[in-house]
């Protein structure tokens, strides 16, 4: 049988798009939760991971958002289990959250697009974020952000805005702030008027996008295989 791994899905119009696709592809059935419209699994019992996807929202933000509570809930679980785990934006933010880290609204430069991500040290060792190589470019798409880490959390990756951009806790529990599951051709579902109120043009940031779109591809489904591992190795543990 096929390890299974729940991903919740915050915002019903962001999907796990390719990362379903390729964890499909390693054989790994992916059980997608939208919270806004589906009950959200109470635990992690029989799932071999879990990933925790983006959304505009805070990760405490439980009136607007009211399935953040067993959110919270499955990302301490996976903590204390240390169950292979990909938070991605929001997901990365309610996993610092939940481990005594800092997550603040609109704080900070915004992110939008192709942006370079550098590997720490520790980045470059670590197994996951290892495959940025000495740096990539990534989709990001951001206001709000961790001011502070976990204090047991590792840093693993940073960009000339941002320092936390990845960290890791205990072996296998990891947050990003960037989104390997975003392409290119994502950006065009982008809100246009609202980046043109922010001083951005759309078309500037896809045609970014497009111009490293295969190097974007050939890390951020490096990174997914990455985590596939770490979940088929748990399974068969």
């Amino acid at each position: 049988m096929s390890p299974r791994v729940l991903v919740v899905v915050n915002s019903a119009s962001s999907g796990p798009r390719r990362l379903e696709a390729w964890l499909v592809e390693r054989d790994i059935a992916v059980d997608a939760v939208v919270g806004a419209e589906q009950e959200i699994p109470t635990t992690l019992e029989g799932y071999a991971g879990l990933v925790l996807l983006g959304g505009g929202l805070m990760p405490d933000e439980d009136d607007r958002a009211p399935w953040l509570v067993a959110e919270r809930a499955l990302a301490a679980e996976a903590i204390d289990r240390d169950l292979p785990t990909l938070g991605i934006c929001l997901g990365g933010q309610v996993l610092a959250h939940v481990a005594g880290g800092e997550v603040k609204a609109k704080t900070g430069p915004v992110e939008r697009g192709a942006t370079p991500i550098h590997p720490t040290a520790s980045g470059r060792e670590d197994a996951v974020i290892a495959t940025l190589g000495d740096g990539a470019p990534m989709i990001e798409n951001h206001q709000d952000m961790i001011t502070r880490l976990p204090p047991q959390a590792v840093l693993l990756a940073f960009s000339d805005a941002i320092e936390n951009q990845a960290f890791r806790l205990g072996r296998h529990v990891r947050g990003v702030q960037f989104h390997p599951e975003a392409s290119a051709a994502d950006l065009a579902r982008w809100d246009d008027a609202a980046l043109r109120g922010e001083g951005r043009s759309l078309a500037e940031l896809i045609r970014a996008a497009e111009d490293v779109d295969v190097r974007n591809t050939e890390v951020s489904r490096a990174l997914v295989d990455a985590f596939a591992d770490e979940v088929l190795v748990g399974d068969r543990g």
